[in-house]
C-alpha cells in the first residue's frame, strides 16, 4: 500500500507543480519591464448604442495634452500605433513581420534592453529598432548597425539598434520592429485627419512619477478628451481612466465601464483545483494509514510499554510521513518533466522549469513539509492515542465510530472530483454550442489573403482571370476585413427617427462587388450589390441586427446617412458572427467601394483539392505581386482560433479531473483491499453458511457506493452554482441541463464499483478453508 501511497501523492503533487509554474508565468506576466509598477495604458469608457464600451485606443492628439497638462504627474508619455504586420525586406528576401511605430521615449519606458545601439535612436524619421530575432533572420551573425531595410516596398529605414527578443509573458511579444512615431504621422497624414480627437487609433502608454496616486491621477485626467469632442462626439460620454500594466493581462475584461476581471479567474480555478488534486492524494495517504490501525495497534502497545512517550510516536508518524513525501516528490519531478511537453500543448504556453532557481527549491521543500503535516496529522494523532494495555491484552479493536473520519474524507474526496467531472462536461458543452451557431456565411474553402501592397488591388482582374481559367476558384472579392473580423466601427450612421440623444456604433465594412458571392451570405430581405445598378454607389447593406436596432419594419423601403449623405438600403444580410461567437452581432453597414482594400477573399472550386488551388494561387500572385510573401489563411480554421482559450481550459479541466478521479479510485482500491483483508473471516463465514459470491460483493461494495451517492448529492448543488455564474460570463451561452447530473452520477457509481469490485471478487471468490483453519 506504500506504492499506493507514493504514487498518488506523486501525482498529487506533480499537479500541483505544473499549475504553480503555469500561475507563476501569468502572474509574471510584464514583469520584464524595469518600470513595472509605475508604467499604465491610457483607456476609455465610451457609451455607443446605449451601452458603456471600454477601449484600450484612443485619440492620438492626447499624449501632447497629458504631457502639457499633466506633465508633473508622469515621468514619460509615449504613443503607439497598435501591432500590426508589415513587408520587410533585404534585397531579394523578404518577411512578413509584426511591427509598431512609437514615440521617442517608448523604448525607455518599457526599458529594452539594448543589444547595439540606443533606445532613443528612433527619434531619426529614417531609423528603426529591430529584435534579436529579426536580426539573425536578415543577418546571420554579421553587425546589422546602419543597415537598411525596406518597408512595405516603400521606405527605406537605417538600423538603428538592436533590442533582446522579449519574453513569451510581455504584452510586446513578437514585436520585430520599433520605427520613429514622425515618421509614420507623416505617411498617414495624420495631422489632416477630419476629426483626431474623434477616432481611438493608437496605444498610449504612461509612466508615472515615484509618489503619484494611480487613481487620483485617474480622476484627474477623466475629462481631458471629453473637452475636445465636438457636440456629436461628446454624446459618447467619453471617460479617460489609466490601467496599471500589473492588470493588462490578467483583469483585461470590462463590462459597463467596469472591471469584471479576465484570466484571473482561471488562475485561482486552476490554483483551487490544483491544491484540491494534491488534497485527494493526501487523503488517501491519511486513510491508508490509518485504515492499517489493527496491524500497528501491537506495536504501538509495545513502543508505549517500554517507555515510548506519545510525543515521540507523534514524531515517528510524522517522520514517516516525511519520507513518503519526500519519495513521492522525487517522482513527481520526474513526472513533470515527462509531462511538460504535453502540458505547454494543452496550456498554449511555453514554460520552462527553473532548475537553478533557490526559490523553486525552496517552494519544493514547502511543499514537501505542508503536505508531510496534512498527510501526517491525523494518522500521527489517531495511532499515538492507542492504549497499551488494551492492544496488549487483545482487548483493541477499531469499533464503527473509527472509520467515521476515513467515510468523511472518501465524501469529500468524490465532492471535489464530481464536481470537476460536472464543470468539465459544461465547458465542453459551452464551446460546442457556440461552435454550432450559425455564423451567416459558408466558411468552407474561403481562402483570406492579406493584402500589403497596392499591387494586389491593381492587378485584381488579372488574378481572378488567371485563377479562373484554371478552375482554381469560382468567386474572388475584396474587403475590408474578412468575414470572420470586423474591420472596423463608425459613428455617422443615421437614420429617420433616430433617437436625437443616442451616440450610435455601427460595424462599417467596405467591400467590393461579388463579395456576398464569395463568401455565401444569406439575404433577409431585398438584394445583394450588383454592376447592373449603377445607383449601388450611393447604396448600403445592412445586417438584420441593424435592422431591429433601427426598429425598421421595411428598411428595404428606407434609408440611413452616413455623416449626413443618404444611401438607400438595397439588402438586409442575415447576421455574420464577426466578433467573439459568444457575443451579440453588433449593427453592420455594408459600403461599396471602388477598392476595399485590407483581404482578397477566394473561394476554391470544390473539385479542386485545396493543396493543389493554394499551390496554383502562389504561383499566379507571385507573378502578379511580387513583392509580398505569399501567405494565406483558411478562415474556417481562423474562426475555430476564436474557441482556443476555452477549448484549451476543457481540456485542462478534463485532465484535472481524470487525474482526480484517478487518485479518488487509487484510493478506493486500497481501502477496498484492507476492508476485504479486515473482513476476511466474515466472508468466509457467510461463504459456509451458504451466500452467494454475488451477495458477498454487494456486502463489500453496497458502503462504498453509499458514499458515493452522498458525494453526489453535495457536489450537485456546488457544482450547479459556479458553472451557472461562469456561463453568465458569456452573452451567448448554453444552459446547465440536469442530464448532466444523472450521467455524472450514474458514471461515478459505476467507477466505483468497478474499482471496488476487484477486492470484493477476490475476498468473495476465496477458499473459506483458508481463512477460518486458524478458529
Amino acid at each position: 500500500m506504500s506504492l499506493i501511497n507514493i504514487g498518488g501523492l506523486a501525482v498529487g503533487m506533480a499537479v500541483v507543480m505544473l499549475i504553480g509554474l503555469w500561475i507563476l508565468d501569468q502572474v509574471s506576466f510584464n514583469k520584464y519591464h524595469d518600470n513595472y509598477s509605475h508604467i499604465a495604458g491610457v483607456a476609455q469608457n465610451v457609451t455607443n448604442n446605449g451601452e458603456v464600451k471600454t477601449s484600450f485606443q484612443v485619440p492620438y492628439p492626447l499624449a501632447a495634452a497629458l504631457r502639457k497638462n499633466y506633465g508633473s504627474d508622469f515621468k514619460s508619455v509615449a504613443m503607439a500605433t497598435l501591432p500590426r504586420d508589415y513587408i520587410m525586406g533585404l534585397s531579394d528576401k523578404k518577411l512578413t513581420e509584426q511591427g509598431v511605430f512609437m514615440e521617442t521615449g517608448g523604448p525607455d519606458l518599457f526599458t529594452l534592453h539594448m543589444l547595439r545601439g540606443r533606445r532613443n535612436a528612433i527619434k531619426d524619421p529614417s531609423s528603426i529598432l529591430i529584435s534579436e530575432s529579426t536580426a539573425k533572420a536578415f543577418f546571420g551573425d554579421a553587425d546589422p548597425m546602419g543597415k537598411v531595410l525596406e518597408l512595405n516596398s516603400i521606405n527605406n529605414l537605417q538600423i538603428a539598434g538592436v533590442y533582446a527578443d522579449l519574453p513569451e509573458n510581455t504584452t510586446l511579444y513578437g514585436i520585430a520592429f520599433i520605427g520613429c512615431w514622425d515618421r509614420f504621422a507623416t505617411d498617414y497624414r495624420l495631422s489632416g485627419m477630419r476629426d483626431p480627437w474623434g477616432n481611438g487609433i493608437v496605444n498610449l502608454y504612461v509612466q508615472l512619477v515615484d509618489n503619484a496616486d494611480l487613481d487620483k491621477v485617474s480622476l484627474k485626467i477623466r475629462d481631458e478628451s471629453l473637452r475636445h469632442l465636438n457636440p456629436l462626439s461628446a454624446k459618447t460620454k467619453l471617460a479617460l481612466f489609466l490601467q496599471p500594466m500589473s492588470k493588462w493581462h490578467l483583469y483585461s475584461e470590462f463590462k459597463d465601464g467596469k472591471n469584471t476581471g479576465g484570466k484571473i479567474q482561471y488562475v485561482w480555478l486552476f490554483g483551487i483545483v490544483g491544491v484540491f488534486v494534491l488534497l485527494l492524494a493526501c487523503i488517501n495517504f491519511m486513510n491508508l494509514s490509518t485504515a492499517r490501525s489493527e496491524k500497528r495497534a501491537r506495536e504501538v502497545g509495545i513502543r508505549k510499554a517500554i517507555g515510548s512517550s506519545r510525543s515521540q510516536l507523534i514524531h515517528q508518524f510524522y517522520g514517516e510521513s516525511l519520507l513518503c513525501v519526500l519519495l513521492a516528490f522525487s517522482a513527481s519531478l520526474l513526472l513533470v518533466k515527462l509531462s511538460l511537453p504535453a502540458f505547454d500543448q494543452l496550456a498554449g504556453k511555453q514554460i520552462n522549469i527553473p532548475w537553478n532557481s533557490p526559490a523553486f527549491w525552496l517552494a519544493g521543500i514547502g511543499l514537501c513539509f505542508i503536505t508531510s503535516i496534512i498527510t501526517g496529522s491525523y494518522p500521527a494523532l489517531y495511532l499515538s492515542s492507542f492504549k497499551p494495555v488494551e492492544v496488549l491484552k487483545g482487548a483493541f479493536r477499531v469499533g464503527r465510530l473509527a472509520s467515521a473520519p476515513r467515510k468523511v474524507l472518501v465524501v469529500i474526496q468524490f465532492t471535489v472530483s464530481i464536481v470537476l467531472i460536472i464543470g468539465t462536461v459544461v465547458v465542453i458543452r459551452q464551446i460546442i454550442f457556440a461552435k454550432d451557431r450559425p455564423v451567416g456565411y459558408i466558411k468552407d474553402r474561403l481562402v483570406v489573403i492579406p493584402v500589403r501592397t497596392i499591387e494586389l488591388h491593381q492587378h485584381f482582374e488579372a488574378i481572378k482571370q488567371a485563377l479562373a481559367s484554371t478552375g482554381t476558384i469560382t468567386e474572388m472579392a475584396e474587403a475590408d476585413a474578412p468575414p470572420n473580423k470586423r474591420a472596423g466601427t463608425t459613428s455617422g450612421i443615421g437614420w429617420p427617427g433616430e433617437d436625437p440623444n443616442l451616440n450610435v456604433n455601427f460595424g462599417q465594412e467596405d467591400i467590393s462587388y461579388d463579395y456576398g458571392k464569395t463568401i455565401g451570405w444569406e439575404f433577409s430581405t431585398g438584394r445583394d450589390f450588383s454592376p447592373s445598378f449603377l445607383s449601388d454607389s450611393a447604396a448600403v447593406i445592412i445586417n438584420q441586427a441593424a435592422a431591429d436596432f433601427m426598429t425598421m419594419k421595411k428598411p428595404t423601403e428606407n434609408y440611413v446617412t452616413f455623416y449626413g449623405q443618404q444611401f438607400k438600403i438595397i439588402g438586409v444580410t442575415k447576421d455574420i458572427i464577426n466578433r467573439s461567437p459568444y457575443e451579440q452581432v453588433q449593427p453592420m453597414v455594408y459600403f461599396l467601394a471602388k477598392w476595399a482594400g485590407g483581404s482578397l477573399l477566394l473561394k476554391i472550386n470544390p473539385k479542386m483539392s485545396a493543396g493543389k488551388a493554394i499551390s496554383n494561387i502562389a504561383s499566379v500572385l507571385k507573378k502578379e505581386n511580387p513583392e509580398q510573401p505569399f501567405e494565406y489563411h483558411f478562415v474556417d480554421q481562423e474562426y475555430a482560433k476564436e474557441f482556443g482559450n476555452e477549448e484549451r481550459i476543457g481540456k485542462l479541466a478534463t485532465v484535472f479531473a481524470g487525474l482526480a478521479i484517478f487518485i479518488s479510485c487509487l484510493g478506493l482500491f486500497g481501502m477496498a483491499s484492507f476492508m476485504a483483508e479486515q473482513r476476511i473471516k466474515e466472508i468466509g463465514i457467510r461463504k459456509v453458511l451458504g451466500a452467494s459470491v454475488f451477495a458477498l460483493w454487494q456486502l463489500l461494495s453496497k458502503d462504498f457506493a453509499i458514499l458515493v451517492l452522498i458525494s453526489i448529492i453535495i457536489a450537485s448543488p456546488v457544482a450547479y452554482y459556479f458553472m451557472h455564474n461562469w456561463l453568465n460570463s458569456y452573452q451567448y451561452h448554453t444552459d446547465v441541463a440536469w442530464w448532466i447530473f444523472i450521467v455524472t452520477a450514474i458514471g461515478a457509481v459505476l467507477i466505483t464499483l468497478i474499482t471496488v469490485s476487484f477486492q470484493a471478487v477476490k475476498a468473495a471468490l476465496a477458499n473459506p478453508v483458508k481463512s477460518l483453519k486458524a478458529e
